[in-house]
């Protein structure tokens, strides 16, 4: 497969990202459509299983600690929708992981920014408060995008850590689908008992969906990053910031979209610059 036709496949799949989001948004159950989501992630990893080596015993504690965080992600990120707008909501859980990540691995394992990353997490920083100050701030929904984006930071983190003391990334990616695709499903099953049916007539369709494009997306990530320099193909995956505020303030019909798409512009310039400065 040629470059450009990755480059393109990598721009696909932050739009695939951010589509996904957008349905658990608008859907009349986020936790089910979550769980729809993570059934697709369950059967990835099943497919995945007999072609991976098992994680070592120093990675089985990483995966654990990456799944806790994961369900509080999930939990978080649903909640998160149910009180804001995508277009506030996304790009702040989004950007506010990277700086955050950046603190975490600072005090946790010394890793320091040089002076052009620092000047990346000023950027991020400031599209961050241009959508938390100001009018359709909403800070019950602020204070949850930024739970989320810390909870995305720690099992990034975490995830982070497992896959350096793991045999193999997609190994430890499948058991992490795996085991968080089981909790959210039991979780799923016990809270909307009787409920199941009805949402896989109405709805089931559009969680697969959403599943699909979650889990193709990560593959074509998986795939661009194994053979192109890791600066530009995670840059074009943080375009998925912008087309996430795009499709809440024009599809979804939020307000503040002008201020809030260039607030987002202004996080994924920083997120690219923080990716590009890890290279040089």
């Amino acid at each position: 497969m040629s470059p450009n036709l990755l480059y393109v496949l990598i721009l696909l799949a932050a739009v695939a990202h951010a589509t996904w989001n957008a349905l658990v948004k608008s859907a009349t159950d986020p936790l089910l459509t979550m769980a729809a989501i993570r059934l697709v992630g369950l059967l990835f990893g099943l497919a995945v299983l007999p072609f991976v080596p098992w994680p070592s015993d120093t990675a089985l504690i990483w995966l654990g600690l990456a799944c806790g965080a994961n369900f509080a992600y999930h939990g978080l990120l649903i909640q998160s929708y149910r009180v804001g707008d995508l277009s506030l909501v996304y790009p702040l859980a989004r950007g506010s992981a990277p700086v955050l990540l950046a603190l975490t691995a600072f005090m946790a394992i010394d890793e320091r920014l040089a002076p052009a990353q620092i000047a990346a997490v000023i950027l991020i920083t400031g599209g961050i408060l241009a959508l938390v100050i100001g009018k359709g701030s909403n800070r019950t929904a602020v204070g949850f995008a930024l739970a989320t984006g810390l909870s995305i930071a720690t099992y990034s983190f975490f995830g982070g850590l497992g896959v350096r003391s793991s045999a193999s990334v997609l190994g430890f990616q499948a058991w992490l689908e795996i085991l968080t695709g089981l909790g959210i499903l039991i979780f799923a099953a016990i809270s909307r008992r009787g409920q199941i049916r009805a949402f896989a007539r109405t709805s089931g369709g559009i969680g697969l969906l959403a599943g699909v494009l979650s889990v193709s997306g990560y593959l074509v990530f998986l795939a661009a990053a194994k053979v192109l320099p890791l600066a530009p193909v995670g840059a074009l995956r943080e375009c998925s910031l912008v087309f996430g505020t795009i499709i809440g303030a024009v599809l979804l019909k939020e307000g503040f979209g002008l201020r809030r798409i260039t607030a987002a512009m202004l996080v994924t310039s920083g997120i690219i610059a923080l990716a590009a400065s890890a290279f040089h």
